[in-house]
């Protein structure tokens, strides 16, 4: 298992989160939640969404993803209809 904890070393550096389809996530890291510890979830600056073409599909001032391995995929509930919001 990594050592989520050794990504607070990295706050203020500019960082890439990979994927195996090859897409890749690029920003600045601000912060880390937990503030301590082993790290779940991260806030990126400047960020750039990156497909496996090396093209960059979106842009955003912030962004907070989780770096860690996705374990399971699944449905949470049906689809969303048009008029629910």
């Amino acid at each position: 298992m990594p050592d989520y904890s050794r990504i607070h070393e990295m706050v203020s550096h500019r960082v890439c989160l990979e994927y195996d389809t090859g897409a890749r996530i690029v920003g600045y890291l601000a912060s880390c939640q937990p503030g301590s510890g082993p790290v779940q979830f991260v806030k990126l600056t400047s960020v750039e969404l990156i497909d496996s073409s090396g093209r960059v599909v979106q842009k955003a001032d912030d962004l907070t993803v989780c770096p860690n391995l996705v374990s399971a995929f699944r449905m949470d509930e049906g689809p969303r209809g048009r008029d629910r919001k």
